[in-house]
């Protein structure tokens, strides 16, 4: 059949072009070819390897984990400056938190404590609560010790009324177990944003269970709470009950001056005592 030169020379460069296609695909073919046997050979040698040397093996095999090689100072700095620089979003900093701890096999709580201890000496206290309330999403942290850190945070970051739903939610529902320091804590919340019927409440909450408060700083505060209701009686009778508090540290240190000095004399010099009351008083200056 007679076609034009335009014709056959269209036909031509089609046919060209084709070869060409499936002379590409050919040798792609070939190419993964010889890569799956190279994989399967390798397989094949990793196995018989793994059988020989299998202490070797599981070495290198924990050595290739993501992330294995990178020390935990290091991971945790990233992980705080990733934070740092998140905008406030909380899509944005679970989804951090959540890439951050696929490195690792086990949850890290220990590295996630040091991350927040990193965070509160920057003052970032809503990221703190961020990263307390993403640990509990996760069934991690539910310790007293983090509840208390993340009352503490709420109040740093002005969420009184946020700190006094979790406590009510999740630990004042019994107080017969809590511990007296994260109780004097959310009474210190009480009095400085002046929910004064809500610290009555915790405290008449802790004299149902025959709970005595072991600072008088607890009960100055219920005292002035008291008062500031108008609940004079109430203010005597508190007064009263604990006033032992506010003696016995008087007669302690009298008892340890006198001590002191008796064996400052037996030993020819005067020997420095420990000021515990110091130590009280940071405690209750940084809540």
């Amino acid at each position: 059949m007679w076609r034009s030169p335009a014709t056959s020379y269209l036909v031509g460069r089609t046919l060209n072009s084709i070869y060409k296609s499936a002379e590409k695909i050919q040798i792609s073919n070939q190419i993964i070819g010889k890569a799956m046997s190279m994989s399967s050979l390798e397989g094949q040698r990793t196995n018989q390897s793994v059988d020989q040397y299998p202490e070797r093996n599981a070495a290198s095999t924990r050595n290739f984990r993501i992330g294995e090689n990178v020390p935990r100072k290091d991971k945790i700095n990233f992980l705080v400056n990733t934070l740092l620089d998140l905008k406030n979003s909380k899509e944005d900093v679970y989804g951090t938190l959540d890439a951050w701890v696929a490195w690792e096999q086990n949850f890290p709580v220990g590295s996630l404590k040091k991350a927040l201890l990193a965070l509160e000496k920057e003052q970032q206290w809503h990221r703190v609560v961020q990263v307390i309330k993403w640990m509990l999403s996760k069934g991690q942290g539910s310790t007293m010790g983090t509840c208390g850190q993340l009352i503490r945070a709420l109040d740093m970051d002005h969420r009184a009324e946020e700190a006094h739903k979790f406590w009510e939610k999740r630990i004042g529902i019994d107080l017969h177990s809590v511990p007296w320091q994260l109780c004097k804590s959310m009474i210190a919340i009480y009095y400085r944003n002046n929910m004064l019927e809500r610290l009555i409440k915790l405290f008449k909450g802790l004299e149902a269970f025959d709970r005595k408060p072991p600072e008088k700083s607890i009960v100055q505060r219920v005292a002035d709470a008291y008062e500031v209701l108008g609940l004079l009686e109430e203010k005597e009778r508190v007064l009263e009950k604990y006033k032992d508090l506010f003696t016995e540290k008087e007669k302690r240190s009298n008892k340890k001056s006198k001590s002191s000095s008796m064996k400052g004399k037996k030993s020819g010099r005067i020997r420095d005592t420990p000021v515990s009351d110091g130590v009280t008083n940071a405690i209750e200056d940084i809540q």
